[in-house]
């Protein structure tokens, strides 16, 4: 690593700003002119994180919107039994729409909405480290998932429940195009959402202020931190099932058809690995959100904040072992009942513990502590998500859960979790910070009205669907018998959601008041509920003025002048360095300063790359492959026009940022936020592959009979894997010595050639794996081992092409005078997810050539 790469020293912890005579106002003027938005229609191509987040936030309650008013129309057909109000078909299509749309247009993009929004403030940072790369997720969610929504209008809405359970959804059970849309449209919204993630994690690790070290980062940043994680590793699984199961409709290929190998339960463990964890996903965030408002509200610091940390982590870690919580009816073996029974049980602990500690900071502060709405709030979340997590222990217990099993209780249970958990503390949050982003406070008068509502309405709807359960009535049904004795529970509980309805109306009421005229996003000044975070200090789209160094977990607390020493720039970074975007990239674990980050501004390429790439996908499910193919070609040009912009010259070496503290403007290796996105997204593309290692084995343990074995199919014969596992070291080795050739500034070599022989070897590589399958007979039809086989190199294959498209690139900035020894950033990250490619198409050799061998 070069000089100008080498780490500063950190700020010293002082009593006084290091800039005790405040920057001139030319500073100011110059930093608004750098962050200023774009006028009129172009403000579409905005990526500042207040403007991005607040579209993100408000496709997220339009979603919101749009589901609770499926979930009115089917409580009306179960209002009464024998009700022909929706039809059989229609209703299954309301249903599924309800529950994918909760699930994934609105639970998590409203978390991952809310840290976009959020964290930049919090963190004193000017914006997330990839701003493009958050703007192109929302818009890819926001149109994607409109164009989705819009299916139930035209009879093509999904129509096998937001969980699509094999084999009601194979073709031959569901021969139109609407799990396809579902399929297709899912699987491309998760993708957006693991791009979100990227950014989330990257951004918490390295965009913190000076002297902001992980013990005193905020509450809601750590959470944000762990449910950016969970997606990384929980969402792999959905992309793989979506995946399979639209070939499967699509090519035939048997992975959930019994007579052929597959089979249906694969599909369950699948989208429970991703749908369990996502549960907690949600809930984390919404946690987060709860542990930043009660202590201001209790004007008291968090109680046990080391114990809410480790809790955050634990619940993380314990929700990945709980997906077969919900299969303890599908004849699983005892021993598994048993495990996965204790850990549903366990996971209550931490969860206990976050519970416990918010009661402790109520208790120990302001008395007037119900006074406002927030907190009127956090307390119908403590009432009702107990209520959830003491049913949810009795589901654990497998005698019990045999007797609810699909059953109305599970309803009760699964909403308590999820509306308690998640949209109780997001209207917290909405009362709590609307005063960053608007006029002023909402209505506390109409506040406590829409509590009232939502409280009473809530626990109305689904309180009585406990009792309905335990008395037998079955979930996912269109209507019932009116002899059954349900009737009066069910319309109880209907009413229980008007009014619920009439609550979330008067919110919507109250907020339109608020933002009734169009307005530029002000600067903000006042602190109403005398916060301790750094979110509270007065800021502008570019966050804070200055950027403190932090001493303690509530700054603003700590240091009451704080706030006006910020506003005068008497901190670091006070005006902008570079007369770019900017922000400082500090070290993940103890806060030091590290290097200046240049930051894109407004642009147009990432949203064309948003359209292009929603189009990809939709014109797929409609079997329009030729506009799907050139869209796609379209979307990754976008990319490339994108990215193209991402790599600054290194311009000056070092620039001052204040107080005598100079940063390099330009850095790469492990230094680099860019190397750490890289290896997030390594992350992913392991954690997808691993669950294709699992259902290639889970595959063999039910069927072995279609596996390899005397007298039935045959690997090839290892010339063809050895040739290919040649061909993937070769590709390696490539790299290698293109990264040794990198010519310093101006000079020239070889390195072009090498990047394109690399990238054609490891394309070469997976195409000799798959054409030695071929060779020996093998047709991915026939049974599941075939078809996961070459499932197995399609997946290292697209990781190939990619790596070839990227090498590429590479190549074009080497041959505009753009790539070098220094300025190597781009070719860092093509080389690590090259390096991967070969390890993933590596294992793949041994899993694929070596296990059929052991088990002869």
């Amino acid at each position: 690593m070069n000089d100008d790469a080498k780490r500063a020293p950190a700020p010293p912890s002082r009593t006084a700003p290091p800039n005790e005579t405040p920057r001139p106002e030319a500073e100011l003027a110059a930093l608004t002119r750098a962050w200023a938005l774009p006028r009129g229609w172009r403000r579409l191509s905005e990526i500042n994180n207040s403007v991005v987040g607040i579209v993100y936030i408000g496709a997220a309650f339009l979603f919101f919107l749009l589901a609770g008013v499926l979930a009115l129309m089917m409580r009306v057909q179960l209002a009464q039994g024998d009700n022909r109000f929706i039809g059989q078909e229609l209703y299954n299509q309301i249903f599924t729409m309800h529950g994918t749309t909760m699930m994934f247009l609105f639970a998590v993009p409203a978390m991952e909405a809310l840290g976009v929004l959020l964290l930049p403030q919090m963190l004193a940072a000017r914006d997330l480290p990839f701003p493009r790369l958050s703007a192109y997720a929302v818009w890819a969610y926001v149109i994607g998932g409109l164009v989705f929504f819009s299916t139930i209008f035209y009879d093509l809405a999904p129509d096998g429940g937001w969980f699509m359970y094999p084999p009601l959804t194979l073709r031959e059970f569901s021969p139109g195009d609407n799990a396809d849309f579902w399929l297709l449209g899912i699987g491309f919204i998760e993708i957006s959402a693991i791009a979100g993630a990227i950014e989330i994690i990257v951004g918490v690790l390295r965009t913190r202020p000076p002297g902001m070290t992980l013990d005193k980062l905020p509450i809601f940043a750590w959470s944000m931190l762990i449910f950016a994680g969970m997606i990384v590793f929980a969402f792999p699984a959905i992309i793989l099932a979506t995946l399979l199961l639209e070939i499967e409709r699509a090519f035939g290929w048997p992975f959930f058809s019994a007579a052929r190998g597959g089979d249906p339960l694969l599909w369950q463990h699948l989208f429970w690995f991703f749908g369990h964890p996502e549960v907690y996903i949600i809930f984390l965030p919404a946690a987060g959100l709860v542990s930043m408002i009660a202590p201001t509200m209790a004007q008291r610091p968090l109680a046990g904040y080391r114990l809410i940390v480790i809790a955050l982590i634990a619940t993380g870690f314990f929700s990945f072992g709980l997906w077969v919580h919900h299969m303890f009816a599908t004849g699983i073996p005892a021993l598994s009942l048993g495990f996965f029974s204790a850990a549903s049980m366990a996971v209550a602990v931490p969860s206990g513990i976050q519970v416990f500690s918010w009661i402790a900071t109520i208790a120990s502060g302001n008395r007037r502590f119900i006074a406002s709405t927030p907190s009127l709030f956090i307390i119908g979340l403590l009432v009702i998500f107990t209520i959830g997590g003491l049913t949810g222990v009795m589901v654990a217990v497998v005698p019990f859960d045999f007797q609810a099993h699909d059953t109305y209780f599970v309803i009760a249970h699964l909403h308590y979790v999820l509306v308690g958990g998640m949209v109780f503390p997001l209207f917290a949050a909405f009362y709590y910070w609307e005063p960053l982003f608007g006029r002023g406070r909402l209505s506390e008068r109409l506040g406590r009205i829409v509590f009232s509502l939502m409280f009473v309405g809530f626990n109305v709807a689904f309180f009585p669907m406990h009792i309905a359960g335990l008395m037998g009535m079955p979930r996912r049904v269109w209507t019932y018998a009116s002899d059954r004795g349900w009737d009066t529970l069910n319309m109880i509980s209907t009413v229980g959601a008007f009014v619920f309805a009439a609550g979330v109306a008067l919110f919507l009421i109250d907020l339109l008041i608020e933002f009734r005229s169009e307005r530029e996003i002000r600067q903000h000044k006042a602190n109403p509920w005398n916060a301790g975070t750094l979110e509270w200090a007065p800021s502008d789209l570019y966050s804070v003025r200055s950027i403190p160094f932090v001493r303690d977990r509530y700054p603003l607390w700590e240091n009451p002048g704080l706030a006006k020493e910020i506003e005068a720039g008497a901190w670091w970074l006070p005006g902008t360095a570079t007369g770019r975007r900017e922000t400082i990239v500090t070290a993940p674990l103890d806060g030091e300063p590290e290097y200046l980050l240049e930051m894109p501004g407004p642009g147009w390429a990432h949203v064309f790359a948003a359209i292009f790439t929603a189009a990809f996908f939709l014109l797929l499910t409609v079997k329009a492959v030729t506009l799907a193919l050139i869209c796609g070609v379209l979307a990754i040009l976008s990319t490339l026009v994108w990215c193209w912009q991402l790599d600054p010259p290194p311009g000056k070496k070092r620039a001052d940022i204040g107080g005598g503290v100079t940063l390099s403007t330009y850095v790469s290796g492990p230094q680099s936020h860019s190397w750490w996105a890289m290896i997030v997204l390594i992350f992913v593309a392991a954690s997808l592959y691993l669950t294709y290692v699992f259902s290639y084995l889970y595959l063999w343990t039910v069927n072995p009979s279609v596996w390899p074995a005397p007298g039935g199919p045959q690997p090839p014969t290892l010339d063809w894997p050895a040739a290919a596992g040649a061909l993937l070291v070769i590709g390696s080795a490539l790299f290698v010595a293109a990264d040794r050739l990198l010519p310093p500034p101006g000079g020239a070599s070889a390195t072009p050639l090498f990047l394109v022989a690399g990238a054609a070897c490891l394309v070469a590589g997976v195409g000799a794996e798959l054409f030695g399958h071929w060779q020996a007979g093998l047709r991915p039809w026939e049974t599941s081992y075939g078809a996961l086989v070459y499932v197995g190199g399609l997946l290292t294959g697209q990781l190939a092409l990619v790596v070839f498209i990227m090498a590429g690139f590479v190549v074009a900035r080497y041959a505009t005078g753009q790539l070098d020894a220094r300025r190597r950033v781009t070719f860092e990250s093509t080389a690590l997810f090259a390096y991967y490619t070969s390890a993933q198409g590596l294992l793949g050799l041994l899993l694929l050539h070596g296990f059929p061998r052991l088990l002869e």
